[in-house]
């Protein structure tokens, strides 16, 4: 493994797992009042693209993080959207 491969092993470590707190609480509590729908939809679809673009790089670093990260943002978004329909929040 490169000295390349491993930094971007080691960024996809810590911007995915810098997500997860925020995912784990708003994922048990299924609060998303505070965050901004506008936000966590272009947040979701970056890390579409992302994810899309690592595929087609054939990048496996791009590609776990962003698959793990796009999980937890579209789980997030559709509580935001649920509640947005059917909570006013």
């Amino acid at each position: 493994m490169s000295i390349t491969e491993i930094l971007g092993y080691c960024a996809a470590f810590l911007t995915t797992s810098s997500f997860l707190p925020q995912a784990f609480l708003t994922l048990k509590t299924r609060d998303t009042r505070s965050l901004s729908l506008s936000m966590y939809t272009l947040f979701t679809t970056g890390v579409l693209l992302w994810l899309i673009y690592g595929i087609q790089k054939l990048d496996y670093a791009i590609i776990f993080a962003n698959s793990i990260t796009l999980l937890l943002s579209a789980s997030i978004l559709g509580f935001k959207i649920y509640n947005v329909i059917y909570k006013n929040g």
